[in-house]
């Protein structure tokens, strides 16, 4: 029996066991082939994913142009060309930067400025030190000085002080100016700001002479003599109004012993009615030109001082020898150079006097020295009480806890009140000694203090 298809007569005869053989032969084929496309498909999907990893989905600021190539092999653009910008535009730009340049250049120079005045203040300050101010200062020594007697001398002290020695002709004959020299300068003069401190050393004639005008116009009413010691100085004041005057006198002595000489001299030649002969010529030799000044007493002196004082407040310094006026210019020299730090250490913005011990404080460690102290300190805070007082107290009660101990074992009020009346203080030592006592009104002030519960309590009330 044969089977054929519904075309027999378009296809060619194929027989039914030659096609069933050839349908199974297919689906073998298709089973085998089957592992080879999956395969092939998963190794296409994971190169199609690392393609993707590998390749920037968006990149900023590209540094070229991305071009794609097409099948010809040209490339081509993938991205439109930026426009050009305009010249309005490029100085615009070009403006900016050269302001942002000029500003950075500015906040640089002041910044370098600003570290200069540091440093500058910094310098300052450390030149004002005691240890460092001698070092600036520059002392001005009239020509006309140097040339007398102790010249030599003046001139080595200010050298063997460690400052700096000029000599300048002076506004005032014979006369020592100073001058502090600026630490951010160069050394010369033109670094230099002068003091008003000046020191002129006064001959004995033309001191003695201003002295003897003076007694002439004081007390006998005379008004055609020369200038006097304060109209003088009151001339010079007014010709430097800047300048700090004071006056130096060296050997007066010497004119009162040759005066006091020629006194008792001219006693005994008018006891004896004796004409002097020789002696006075010999005498004018000796001593040189003192026996042409006129007369003046010690006392006329002094009245003349204080006179000058009150009218123009310059003081005069009478020395003995050169060596002592060479020391006052050098003790001079240290009080002007570290009076500016010792003026800004006193400042302390406080309306009262503080002395330098009470505004440091008193230092106690951790071994409780210093305590006995504080005490002490704190009973002195009391008005009228003295260093004295406060030791009576203390030799009595060496701690707060102690008096308020024995103020616990009084039975009554006035017996605590009168607690430290009777101690004694002590003053002096030896023969000079003397005692009196501590009292009443500072034994009450100290019991209402260490036992007072009121802030608002007066110390001085009465109980």
């Amino acid at each position: 029996m044969m089977i054929s298809s519904d075309s027999e007569d378009e296809l060619p005869y194929v027989p039914l066991a030659q096609r069933l053989k050839l349908r199974q032969d297919r689906a073998v084929l298709t089973e085998r082939n089957a592992p080879n496309e999956a395969g092939s498909e998963s190794e296409r999907l994971l190169s199609l994913h690392q393609e993707r990893r590998t390749t920037p989905t968006k990149v900023d600021n590209p540094p070229l142009r991305a071009f794609s190539t097409s099948e010809s092999g040209d490339p081509s653009p993938t991205r439109t060309k930026a426009p050009k910008r305009t010249a309005e535009e490029i100085q615009a730009s070009r403006e900016e930067a050269l302001k942002r340049r000029q500003a950075r250049e500015r906040q640089q120079q002041e910044q370098e400025r600003q570290r200069a005045e540091r440093k500058a203040l910094a310098e300052a300050a450390k030149a004002l030190r005691p240890e460092e101010c001698i070092k600036h200062m520059v002392v001005a020594v009239d020509p006309a000085l140097l040339q007398l007697e102790g010249g030599g001398t003046l001139l080595a002290a200010v050298q063997a002080l460690g400052c700096s020695c000029s000599i300048e002709k002076q506004e005032l004959p014979r006369s020592v100016t100073w001058a502090r020299r600026a630490p951010t300068t160069q050394l010369g003069d033109a670094g230099c700001v002068p003091e008003p401190h000046v020191v002129m050393q006064m001959t004995v004639e033309d001191f003695i002479t201003l002295i003897h005008n003076y007694i002439q116009v004081e007390r006998h009413g005379r008004s055609d003599c020369s200038p006097t010691l304060t109209s003088w100085v009151q001339g010079q004041q007014r010709r430097h109004p800047a300048k700090t005057l004071s006056l130096a006198v060296i050997d007066l002595e010497n004119y009162f012993r040759a005066q006091k000489s020629n006194s008792q001299k001219r006693f005994r030649e008018a006891v004896a009615g004796e004409e002097p002969r020789g002696g006075k010529e010999k005498k004018k030799h000796k001593s040189g030109h003192t026996g042409k000044l006129p007369e003046v007493s010690r006392v006329e002196v002094e009245e003349a001082m204080v006179h000058l004082q009150l009218h123009t407040g310059v003081s005069v310094h009478f020395l003995s020898t050169w060596k002592e006026f060479s020391d006052h210019i050098t003790m001079t020299t240290k009080a002007v150079a570290e009076a500016p730090f010792k003026r800004e250490r006193e400042q302390t913005g406080f309306s009262f006097y503080l002395e330098s011990e009470w505004a440091g404080g008193q230092r106690v460690d951790r071994a409780g020295k210093g305590l006995l102290q504080v005490w002490k300190r704190q009973i002195q805070q009391f008005n009228r009480v003295s260093p004295d007082v406060a030791a009576a107290i203390l030799a009595a009660y060496p701690s707060p806890q102690l008096l308020r101990k024995a103020y616990s074992q009084c039975k009554t009020e006035n017996q605590k009140l009168a607690l430290l009346a009777d101690l004694l203080i002590r003053r002096g030592e030896g023969i000079t000694s003397t005692t009196r006592r501590v009292g009443p009104e500072l034994s009450k002030r100290l019991y209402l203090l260490m036992n007072s519960c009121d802030p608002e309590q007066i110390l001085d009330a009465a109980v």
